[in-house]
């Protein structure tokens, strides 16, 4: 475990207590073979007037996820302090070598920085740079809105999402954020290997901490922009930061987000053989407990018949499987059902 007292190797010269609007990069080292004293920049604009609430807003923390990333960007380029009361702290790119590679694994060191939390400074670049974010910017946020995708490894609906929280205080503040957020869904969900993502830290310092899921594929998700984009805006009306009433009406009609969660192991549909996946629904599709969720096939052998895979649990596809080639092991669907506060203890 790191020392979240240990001094950062990153370096930021933004003065993150003046008021205006500031634009510059913190530096991360990187040695290369062609550079001994190389750094990788990452973009910072923090936006400040008076006293107030800060929301963080993160994006790239994975390369291949971009709807967070131009969201981020274009408030970064577009929000002025005159518009805000407190502090905006935008990282749109927060993983640039992965950023740059389109992948998300970091080509540095070949590890999931949102499975490297809390970090160490004296470690892999991906820990380093988790240190960074947990130990210098992270205390000074009020919320996080960190915004994701699926990826390349699989489709999403549209969703905000955050973890069951044993403090009911905190868990009512989240889901109120989600509300304002306004996304179509916000998905509860529990045992995904929490405890070293970003998501984790912020919830140990009892901070309001939202993920986003609004696409995959690897592509961008038009829809997933636009939802991304108001979303933001909306969380910095509900913090008070900038003036307005959170719009959150759906397109297809409902006046706000429904609440969902992913609460036990049989809302996920796991390959038990690798071969090719042909799903049966797209996300967003309602499906029931032993309706076919596939199959998986197995071109290479002759004659050798699909095996076929249930859902175990009645819902909306959250995610679908993105490549058609799949892992044992993996999960190629994840169903999501309506919300219920009562959560076994685990």
């Amino acid at each position: 475990m790191a020392n979240s007292e240990a001094k950062s190797r990153i370096a930021c010269d933004i003065d993150f207590d003046r008021d205006g609007r500031q634009a510059g990069y913190a530096r991360a080292p990187l040695s290369r073979n062609n550079s001994g004293w190389g750094t990788v920049e990452i973009p910072i604009t923090v936006v400040k007037n008076g006293s107030g609430p800060t929301v963080l807003l993160t994006g790239g923390v994975h390369g291949d996820e971009y709807e967070g990333q131009i969201a981020i960007s274009d408030l970064a380029r577009r929000l002025r302090p005159e518009e805000v009361q407190g502090r905006v702290i935008m990282l749109p790119a927060v993983n640039m070598p992965a950023i740059q590679s389109d992948t998300r694994l970091s080509p540095v060191d070949g590890r999931d920085i949102n499975r490297c939390f809390p970090g160490d400074p004296r470690g892999t670049f991906s820990q380093m740079l988790a240190h960074f974010l947990d130990s210098v910017i992270l205390p000074m946020a009020d919320i996080s809105v960190d915004m994701h995708t699926a990826g390349h490894s699989y489709d999403s609906t549209p969703s905000t999402n955050m973890h069951y929280l044993a403090d009911p205080a905190l868990r009512a503040r989240t889901l109120a954020a989600a509300e304002a957020f306004g996304a179509p869904h916000n998905v509860v969900f529990g045992g995904v290997d929490e405890g070293s993502t970003f998501t984790s830290c912020v919830e140990r310092r009892g901070i309001v901490s939202l993920g986003t899921e609004l696409g995959g594929w690897g592509r961008v998700n038009i829809e997933g922009v636009r939802i991304g984009k108001r979303g933001i805006l909306n969380v910095l009306k509900h913090m008070g930061v900038i003036e307005g009433t959170p719009e959150t009406a759906q397109r297809g009609g409902a006046a706000g987000t429904r609440h969902m969660m992913v609460r036990e192991a049989d809302a996920y549909v796991m390959a038990p053989r690798t071969g090719l996946f042909e799903p049966t629904h797209y996300v967003g599709e309602e499906v029931r407990t032993g309706e076919t969720a596939g199959w998986i096939h197995f071109v290479e052998d002759v004659d050798t018949a699909p095996l076929e895979l249930l859902y175990r649990r009645d819902g909306i596809v959250w995610f679908g499987a993105g490549p058609g080639r799949v892992t044992r092991g993996d999960a190629v669907a994840v169903v999501m059902e309506d919300y219920n506060d009562t959560w076994p203890q685990h």
